[in-house]
């Protein structure tokens, strides 16, 4: 009873409001220097200095939707020697001019990983099915440090999505394909068309989504920020039209709620690159996942229906 006190007291605009903006200027700075780290132990390697190697950020910290208590960095290092392709029903790489390459994917995993350790130190650097975690100390963040070989989704007419694929050390599942450029430009677009509250609801919800876990809501564990990132992404624009944070949140989880209680009113949603969709087998959510955690929030807030 205390507790349920407490929340119905609290001032939920001002949390909303402190939520919304992202990462002091200190918590920037060590997620900076991770990333010089990072280029620094690839620049020092004789393997990968020979080869075209592209870093650059992903997820929350490239999106500008990265939180306080979230804030390590997801680093990518994408190797364009050598690209994977995925082709129209009817073609194959002939098609199109190309051609089995003579670098794989695996040495390029260990490249990367003596890279990391030689500059680090093992203590450091732990490989990971998908990525490498890099430690953090007191001058960077903790990272994820992901490899890379371009992702091509060719068309009919030759032209093509780029995107990025790695593959697993285990196999399970054997291939893992981003499109990190088209969901940064995506959110960008829509940050603007909805007055920059976009990426501030993304944030909100992400905080929420803490709390709620930290107090032991079962509908909140394992919620990935990933997810809340999407899950916004396809909220209409008019439903971010509100003079404070507090209704404005009300109508995207209203919405929500509404839209994921079915898996077929939301079975076109997409991820914020709109080329691959939010809800499909191969997902590490589900719709009803994802309905769960709204229904919880909107109660743990205290809205009214």
């Amino acid at each position: 009873m205390f507790y349920l006190g407490f929340l119905m007291a609290r001032n939920w605009e001002d949390a909303f409001s402190n939520w919304a903006k992202p990462p002091g200027k200190t918590e920037e700075q060590r997620i900076d220097n991770a990333i010089k780290a990072i280029k620094n132990a690839i620049a020092a390697s004789p393997k990968l200095d020979t080869r075209n190697i592209r870093v650059f950020t992903q997820g929350s910290y490239r999106n500008n939707t990265n939180v306080r208590q979230d804030s390590d960095v997801d680093v990518g290092i994408v190797c364009l020697d050598v690209f994977y392709a995925d082709y129209p029903e009817g073609t194959t790489a002939e098609t199109f001019g190309d051609e089995d390459a003579d670098y794989n994917y695996i040495t390029f995993k260990n490249e990367l990983d003596e890279a990391l350790v030689n500059y680090f130190g093992r203590q450091a650097v732990k490989r990971g099915n998908k990525a490498f975690d890099l430690k953090e100390n007191s001058y960077h963040v903790e990272a994820d440090v992901a490899p890379f070989f371009q992702h091509r989704r060719y068309y009919s007419n030759g032209e093509y999505e780029e995107g990025v694929e790695l593959r697993t050390d285990n196999g399970n599942p054997s291939t893992v394909i981003n499109w990190p450029e088209q969901h940064y430009s995506n959110g960008v677009e829509k940050n603007i068309h909805t007055g920059r509250s976009y990426k501030s609801v993304v944030r909100i919800l992400k905080k929420l989504s803490n709390e709620m876990e930290e107090a032991g809501i079962q509908q909140a564990k394992n919620i990935m920020g990933f997810l809340i990132e999407c899950l916004v992404w396809n909220i209409p624009n008019e439903n971010f039209n509100y003079s404070t944070w507090y209704s404005t949140v009300r109508a995207c989880l209203a919405f929500l709620f509404n839209n994921t209680r079915k898996d077929e009113e939301c079975v076109e949603w997409g991820e914020v690159s709109e080329l691959k969709y939010l809800f499909q087998p191969s997902q590490k959510w589900n719709r009803q996942q994802a309905h769960n955690f709204i229904d919880a929030a909107w109660d743990y807030v205290g809205f009214e229906d």
